[in-house]
């Protein structure tokens, strides 16, 4: 029998459900982290929005708490990008991603000449004595590695630190209401445990599917940047549903998922500048067209996050202060500045307009909000 074809719009509502942004949901910030399979964190800020916008009533305390009490964590993992996971996760994820970071060190433009041919054990070794007396900052790392190996460059041996060490970013860096410089320590110091020796792949490709899926093998290694994922799907084959999209690529997905009524409403839902939701596909055709990508990318004015409406990508929006916190430079007003693909009904519009003002809401609680739009050009 043939694989089912599963067309684009499914696809999407589908993916938006298992990511919480088809309706926002009760449950915890460390259920919703562990759910998504983490939450891209390299701009702090990111998740606490993200979070806003899959969660009912959330609060950026809860975030700060779930990381000051050490059961979610900043870590360069996924892609070589810093996520927030769990603490657990982290323990698995950063070890599976460490190929990834080895890449990164060949190629670097700036420290790679040095990153492949050094040996870099005593420096290694160097670091986790230091770091093993709590969280120091990146500027007094460099320091550190200055004066203890005086002929080599301090900024390459703190990047080997961080791609070859599970270095976790610590509070007050990641906060909401303080956030600091990086500084950070290791996580068998931070968490008293050690990141798994050999962790297990089949797990987390069945974890991703649940989270992204249906999804093919390419997909899963845009997600992670990990190559040789094709036996990883083979040898899951016998417990994966199987489609197709409608281009005849190979989807799968758990088996026990059920995909969602194409027909199923999509409210508007504003995200941060990097969420996975749009990041974890290499067909990334069910929420945007790659013309229309190209398009807001080329945005006469910057975009920090993603508006969809329906289900798909209509344009981009930047908050002026981007800060929490921030002096409001105009008369106490915060602004969502909203580049759309296109014009919308005024039914559209109006929804728009709301999530955007509850989005300053949440961000600049004391100010008066503005939305301003323009319509990019075809």
């Amino acid at each position: 029998m043939s694989p089912t074809t599963v067309d684009r719009r499914t696809l999407g509502r589908t993916t938006l459900a298992r990511q919480l942004l088809l309706e926002r949901s009760p449950i915890g910030v460390v259920d919703a982290v562990e759910r998504l399979v983490g939450m891209q964190a390299q701009i702090p800020q990111n998740p606490y929005v993200g979070l806003w916008s899959r969660l009912v009533a959330f609060e950026p305390f809860r975030l700060e708490q779930e990381l000051i009490e050490r059961r979610l964590v900043r870590i360069v993992s996924l892609r070589g990008t810093v996520h927030l996971l769990t603490a657990d996760d982290c323990l698995t994820l950063r070890p599976l991603s460490q190929p990834v970071l080895d890449r990164e060190m060949a190629m670097h433009p700036d420290h790679r000449e040095v990153l492949t041919t050094l040996d870099l054990a005593p420096a290694l070794d160097f670091a986790r004595r230091v770091l093993a007396d709590g969280p120091i900052s990146n500027r007094r790392l460099r320091a550190a590695f200055a004066a203890e190996f005086p002929d080599v460059d301090a900024s390459t041996l703190v990047l080997a630190t961080r791609n070859r060490l599970a270095f976790i970013q610590t509070p007050p860096r990641g906060l909401w209401s303080s956030s600091g410089e990086v500084a950070g320590t290791t996580a068998e110091a931070w968490l008293g445990r050690s990141p798994a020796d050999a962790p297990e792949l089949d797990g987390v490709i069945l974890r991703y599917l649940a989270a992204f899926g249906p999804s093919s093998v390419a997909d899963a290694a845009a997600w992670s940047r990990l190559t040789g994922l094709r036996e990883v799907f083979e040898r899951l084959r016998p417990r994966l549903a199987v489609y197709r999209d409608e281009t005849g690529r190979e989807l799968f997905d758990v088996a026990d998922a059920q995909l969602v009524d194409p027909e199923t409403p999509a409210p508007v839902r504003l995200l941060p500048e990097y969420d996975n939701v749009l990041l974890s596909h290499d067909d990334r055709s069910r929420f945007v067209d790659d013309a229309e990508r190209r398009r807001l990318g080329a945005a006469p004015e910057p975009v920090r996050g993603s508006i969809l409406l329906d289900g798909r990508l209509i344009g981009g929006w930047r908050m002026e202060p981007a800060l929490p916190g921030a002096k409001l430079p105009d008369a106490d007003v915060a602004s969502v500045h909203i580049q759309l693909l296109h014009a919308l009904s005024d039914g559209d519009a109006a929804a728009v307009d709301a999530e955007a003002r509850a989005l300053l809401a949440f961000v600049h609680p004391p100010a008066r909000p503005r939305v301003t739009y323009t319509v990019l050009s075809e």
